[in-house]
């Protein structure tokens, strides 16, 4: 399945009836969330609905149905009735429809309500609606719920009025799947690194050690799978890849005693996949680690997932440092093209989005790498450092809110982040060992750098993430570069 934009090849698992099923079953399923009277509008002028009705909604339904009297209503109803909120509605149609005459009423009415002429280039349409304060209907999220509940009944429960919502509604937007359309990969088989003969030195890996247990995660099996769930170390984890925002971030999934089962929602936030929770189908903004809309984001407990260390190095290097390292079978459990660079092997080649986000910052490319930091300590002050800075700068020094730390690079370009204590380094092999200005020799391993003494350095949690996606989380982010 190819979404209807210019941007036509979403995902690696695409929902392929998911058009079909919109446009041949909405009145009979997509209207049930609705009053009776909005499944039969012909009982009632249309006249009479209210805008901010489930009846205008319902109306607006109609416009996938296929019935050319319900659609003919419909327009008459927006022509006369017309409301800002109303807009959002519309282009989710649009994004749905397979109706060249359906989409193409539709851009007229935005075009003569708005008076904004960007035809039928979508992502235009909702660079303008972002930036227009947000104006939404009263029964928006039930539409929501309604619409989508067509290509996946699960997604009924991410949505309705009475959930809490943290971020705009209209930025969430289908990514072409189901839930958990692209699988995660709950407990997955591993492999001693003298077993996995699939993998070359050269082959990107994301690699952790949670007390003591070394694990990578190649990025040619992760691309297809965007997450892991498991137990590293003892410790219960999910190690979120977001291929389009380019970042792989490794959580606790146990919060004050209560574990989250997470899994991918098949909804995006501005450019980033969106996690839900099995047990209350919350939306998580993976970034944030929080939930963004749902019974979890009304939480008097404010949730924020912990946080662990990942690098992202060649598998050749993350072996030489940790022979004993384990790392993910082929055996998935999945028939894919595991093959390096066989997934989304068109968008790494471009620095074109799949899907738009509000602002870029162009500063850096959009799909820049950088080493992207958030402190628990300090929430808002979010840092981004250019990775070819840092590959010129292998020894960089830096400190947020009262937190001073050192970013070391190796020669694979790998970053690993530590606190210094106010201590300053003065050299850096790009290996294991660093000197500070007084002269003291410290090892790194990968949860610390020890000095001879016994002095202990922690490390710091960071990631590489493509600079567009940073941005769009924390557009208050500092840069280095």
């Amino acid at each position: 399945m190819h979404l209807p934009s210019k941007h036509s090849s979403r995902r690696p698992f695409l929902a392929g009836a998911a058009f079909l099923i919109a446009a041949t079953a909405v009145l009979a399923l997509g209207l049930v969330a609705f009053d009776s009277s909005a499944q039969k509008t012909n009982s009632s002028p249309e006249s009479e609905i209210d805008p901010n009705s489930e009846q205008a909604v319902g109306l607006i339904l109609a416009l996938l149905s296929g019935e050319r009297a319900l659609e003919q209503e419909a327009f008459d109803f927006l022509e006369k009735h017309w409301q800002p909120s109303f807009a959002p509605m519309l282009l989710e149609v649009i994004h749905l429809s397979r109706d060249p005459i359906v989409r193409t009423q539709i851009i007229g009415r935005l075009e003569r309500s708005t008076r904004q002429k960007h035809g039928a280039d979508i992502d235009a349409w909702y660079d303008w609606l972002w930036n227009q304060k947000a104006v939404d209907h009263p029964h928006y999220a039930d539409f929501k719920a309604a619409l989508y509940g067509l290509i996946d009944p699960r997604f009924r429960g991410y949505f309705a009025d009475e959930r809490t919502a943290k971020i705009r509604l209209d930025e969430v937007r289908w990514g072409g799947v189901v839930q958990d359309g692209i699988p995660p990969l709950r407990g997955p088989k591993m492999l001693a690194a003298s077993d996995a003969d699939y993998l070359k030195d050269s082959n990107v890996v994301f690699a952790l050690e949670v007390n003591g247990d070394a694990r990578a995660y190649p990025k040619r099996i992760l691309a297809w799978h965007e997450m892991f769930v498991d137990t590293v170390g003892g410790v219960p984890v999910a190690g979120v890849y977001c291929t389009l925002c380019g970042s792989m971030i490794l959580y606790e999934t146990v919060h004050n005693g209560v574990a989250h089962e997470l899994g991918t929602s098949g909804f995006l936030y501005r450019s980033n996949k969106l996690m839900y929770d099995r047990k209350t189908q919350s939306l998580w903004n993976t970034i944030w680690g929080t939930p963004v809309i749902g019974p979890l984001a009304d939480a008097k407990d404010e949730i924020s997932l912990a946080r662990r260390s990942v690098v992202t190095t060649t598998w050749g290097e993350w072996r030489r440092r940790h022979p004993d390292t384990k790392v993910l079978s082929l055996d998935t459990g999945h028939q894919r093209d595991y093959s390096e660079g066989a997934a989304y092997r068109a968008y790494f080649a471009t620095d074109e989005l799949m899907f738009t986000v509000p602002e870029l910052d162009r500063r850096l490319k959009n799909k820049a790498e950088v080493l992207a930091l958030v402190f628990d300590e300090y929430p808002d002050q979010p840092l981004a450092i250019s990775a070819k800075f840092l590959a010129k700068h292998p020894l960089h020094h830096d400190q947020v809110g009262d937190q001073p730390f050192v970013v070391l690079t190796d020669r694979s370009g790998a970053n690993r982040v530590f606190a210094t204590e106010g201590r300053r380094f003065a050299k850096w092999d790009q290996d294991g060992t660093a000197v500070d200005q007084s002269g003291v020799t410290w090892t790194m391993s990968e949860d610390q750098l020890t000095s001879k003494d016994g002095a202990v350095l922690a490390r710091l949690p960071g990631h590489r993430a493509f600079w567009f996606g940073w941005y769009s989380a924390y557009p208050e982010t500092r840069l280095v570069r």
